[in-house]
């Protein structure tokens, strides 16, 4: 959610981000605003009447004792006044702050000024790419292969819950378990507390990271306890951190997890989302940090470049993309995606997003921290990033390094695997 005093402080800055997502008229916050001097100026005359009241209160008890009951029950009559306009102004008040609260849940976050103007995927903007792209003569694609070697069975998948929910065999189910460990120790390795979060989140949980209300239909939502299924890590880790004040020196709160994710994708359908490409349940390392606002760029460099590094060190021909406004996250500020090539799809398969949120969940997480400077509680930043997501890794792994002989398996996770080659 949108910082109010943000947008209050920084109108033209403002304006200029909010632009990058066409669909926002900057009139939409121009109402807020209006609607917050609204809420200032009834603050201002429901304390002045609570004021008076109590200060026409303490009147009561001394006419009484001075044997003035006339003017007593006069005062005691304005008092009660009194409190009749105090509660008519509270309501006009709380009917003010649910307005805006509304309105601000409608807006997304305010995209960086970097952030390339568009509104489509085509209309983002590659910032480099990396590996080297195999050559291979009539290579057969991930759903083929996993067949063919007896790793993944989506048929039964299937029989057991439904379509996209695939069934791990074999070392199939072991290259899995491998990249996760893999992931997890180089997240360690660079300084994230490893956690084991739930895999089902309430509402406030929901409502904290962005995803409620207004993606319900994308999350699985068991109903008779209003739980929600985690459609990512990152929304369990982040709130740890709701309803907390942090202490400057504890930054870089430096959080990571593996999770099994649910996703509903209601709508996917085609040759696009065949096999791996996009599952109903799927497995992801996830990476967040809670960081001072002045850090919370170089973070986002950070975190980057830890995802790029797994990404090389797996072998993988991949881009990193800045993504367009019209093509980001509701409540993201800035993302970077990360895409590896199928040799097998001849298509690019996304693999990871890389996030800086600045203050937009923590204003809904309220999730702040105490400046040593002014001693004032402000808002913390967070970002969160896939290192990495398994499917779309897998797909490529076993379509770029097959051969005649059997599937090639990265290096850096034989000591996981216990195996160099699937033949």
């Amino acid at each position: 959610m949108l910082d109010i005093n943000y947008l209050r402080n920084n109108i033209e800055v403002a304006k200029q981000r909010l632009a990058k997502r066409s669909k926002y008229e900057w009139s939409i916050v121009e109402s807020v605003l209006s609607l917050d001097d609204d809420r200032k100026k009834l603050q201002t005359e429901l304390d002045n009447t609570l004021a008076e009241s109590n200060s026409l209160a303490k009147q009561i008890g001394q006419l009484f004792a001075q044997g003035k009951k006339e003017e007593a029950d006069e005062v005691k009559n304005k008092t009660g006044e009194l409190k009749n306009k105090s509660a008519e102004i509270q309501k006009l008040h709380d009917e003010t702050v649910e307005a805006i609260k509304n309105i601000l849940l409608s807006l997304p976050n305010l995209p960086q000024l970097i952030v390339p103007d568009g509104q489509t995927p085509e209309e983002n903007i590659t910032v480099r790419e990396g590996g080297k792209f195999p050559e291979l003569n009539d290579a057969l694609p991930h759903w083929e292969l996993t067949t063919k070697y007896n790793l993944i069975d989506f048929e039964l998948g299937n029989k057991i819950t439904g379509s996209g929910f695939p069934v791990y065999i074999n070392k199939g189910a072991k290259l899995q378990r491998s990249l996760i460990a893999y992931y997890l120790d180089k997240a360690t390795e660079a300084g994230y507390i490893e956690y084991v979060p739930p895999f089902m989140v309430n509402e406030d949980s929901g409502f904290g990271t962005g995803q409620l209300p207004d993606k319900e239909g994308q999350m699985y939502h068991a109903v008779a306890d209003n739980y929600f299924l985690i459609p990512t890590a990152e929304v369990p880790l982040t709130n740890i951190y709701r309803d907390v004040i942090v202490s400057e020196k504890d930054f870089p709160i430096k959080m990571t997890a593996y999770t099994p994710c649910f996703r509903r994708e209601a709508g996917s359908y085609g040759k696009d989302v065949r096999g791996l490409n996009r599952l109903h349940q799927f497995d992801k390392v996830e990476i967040v940090q809670i960081t001072h606002p002045e850090n919370s760029d170089a973070t986002l460099d950070e975190m980057v470049k830890h995802v790029e590094q797994l990404i090389i060190s797996l072998e993988l021909p991949y881009r990193i993309l800045r993504l367009c406004g019209g093509d980001m996250g509701f409540a993201s500020a800035i993302t970077y995606d990360f895409e590896v090539y199928s040799a097998a799809q001849k298509r690019w398969l996304e693999v990871s997003s890389v996030s800086n949120f600045e203050t937009f969940q923590a204003n809904r997480l309220k999730c702040r921290y105490k400046d040593s400077k002014d001693g004032k509680n402000k808002l913390v930043h967070t970002l969160n990033g896939s290192a990495l997501a398994l499917p779309r890794i897998v797909a490529a792994l076993l379509e770029n390094n097959q051969s005649e002989d059997g599937i090639k398996v990265p290096k850096v996770v034989h000591r996981y695997t216990g195996f160099e080659k699937i033949m």
